[in-house]
């Protein structure tokens, strides 16, 4: 029986089955992945609906003070940090909804990146280098484009940014499901939906017809 977290970072809602791509896309692998694990049990985070604050001064302030001596205020950020850094560590697979803005991750998500990211807690340094402390997880990511970027340079903000910080994290069992195109005409849209549908169903084992 696993549990999984999945994370919606898109700032678009989901109405009548329409809006966000991410987020739709990430609800159906994860309703597939359900489908092959009966008893398993989700938990979903949206960013978009409820942001996470930003790393500020305040923040970093909060961090680095000794547990004993914070103040009220600062108490209250480390503890909405520790929150989704133990939300993550509760869960055995995580599926990530990140739509490429600008040529990177929407801001919701970098905000997350940087709450869960903890030295001593998520990772670790060492003589050799750094050691990710999450372990034994496996990770998706729904990845929606409004143009073409899978191979090329201008998916470095995504693929790669998010494939690397997974792995310095310790997740390094990482599947990228893309919508790419959406904004290129309807048939590329139409398109993409039917890639994605099929990577999801190659992920997870669903039989189509």
């Amino acid at each position: 029986m696993s549990k999984i977290l999945q994370i919606n970072s898109s700032a678009r809602r989901v109405q009548d089955g329409q809006g966000s791509f991410s987020t739709r896309f990430a609800s159906e692998l994860v309703d597939a992945l359900k489908g092959r694990d009966a008893g398993a049990t989700v938990t979903v985070r949206d960013l978009g609906l409820n942001p996470h604050p930003a790393l500020d001064e305040a923040a970093l302030g909060a961090l680095f003070t000794p547990a004993e001596q914070r103040n009220e205020a600062q108490a209250a950020i480390v503890s909405a940090n520790d929150a989704l850094i133990n939300e993550l560590l509760a869960h055995d697979v995580i599926v990530i909804g990140a739509p490429m803005i600008n040529f990177g991750v929407p801001a919701q998500l970098k905000n997350w990146i940087d709450a869960v990211a903890r030295a001593g807690t998520t990772f670790r340094y060492t003589a050799t280098g750094p050691e990710g402390l999450i372990k034994g997880k496996k990770a998706y990511v729904v990845s929606s484009r409004g143009g073409f970027h899978v191979g090329q340079p201008s998916d470095e903000g995504v693929t790669n940014y998010l494939r690397r910080f997974l792995g310095f994290i310790g997740i390094t069992d990482v599947e990228f499901v893309y919508l790419e195109g959406l904004n290129m005409g309807p048939e590329a849209a139409e398109n993409a939906v039917a890639a994605a549908r099929e990577r999801i169903a190659e992920l997870t084992g669903e039989v189509t017809l």
